[in-house]
C-alpha cells in the first residue's frame, strides 16, 4: 500500500483535514480514498450532533419552562440537573458553561446516552 500526495490531496480538498490527517485515514484504509473518506465523515458526527445539543439547550434555557435536564442510558437515569443549578453556574462562569457541556456531550454519544429537558408540567422532550 503507498499512499500518494495526490490521494492525500483529494482527502483533504474533500474533507478539509490536515495532511497528517488524511494520510492517517488513507492508511487506516489501506490507500482507499473513499473509505478514508466516509472514516473522517464518521468521525466527525459527534461534534455537529454536540452542536446541535448545545443549541438545543440554549433555547430551552432562553425560553425559560425546563426544570431539569437528564442524561440516559438504556432508560435508566445517569444525571439529573436542576435547571437553577445549571444557570448558577452559567453565571459563575459564564464563558466557561458552554465549554463544559461539550466534552460531557460527546462522553455520552460515546456511551449511548441520551438527553431529555423535563418542562415545568412534567413532559419531557428528547434533546437528541
Amino acid at each position: 500500500m503507498e499512499i500518494t500526495l495526490e490521494a492525500v490531496d483529494q482527502v483533504r480538498e474533500r474533507t478539509g483535514v490536515s495532511y497528517s490527517e488524511a494520510k492517517e485515514a488513507l492508511e487506516k484504509s489501506n490507500g482507499n480514498v473513499v473509505d478514508a473518506i466516509v472514516a473522517l465523515e464518521e468521525a466527525s458526527k459527534p461534534e455537529e450532533k454536540t452542536n446541535a445539543i448545545v443549541e438545543k439547550l440554549k433555547k430551552a434555557f432562553k425560553d425559560g419552562n425546563v426544570t431539569k435536564i437528564q442524561m440516559k442510558k438504556d432508560d435508566k437515569v445517569i444525571l439529573s440537573i436542576p435547571v437553577n443549578v445549571g444557570l448558577v453556574g452559567g453565571v459563575v462562569g459564564a464563558s466557561l458553561a458552554p465549554w463544559a457541556i461539550i466534552p460531557a456531550a460527546l462522553a455520552a454519544y460515546g456511551f449511548d446516552c441520551k438527553f431529555e429537558l423535563i418542562k415545568d408540567d412534567g413532559s419531557t422532550e428528547d434533546v437528541d
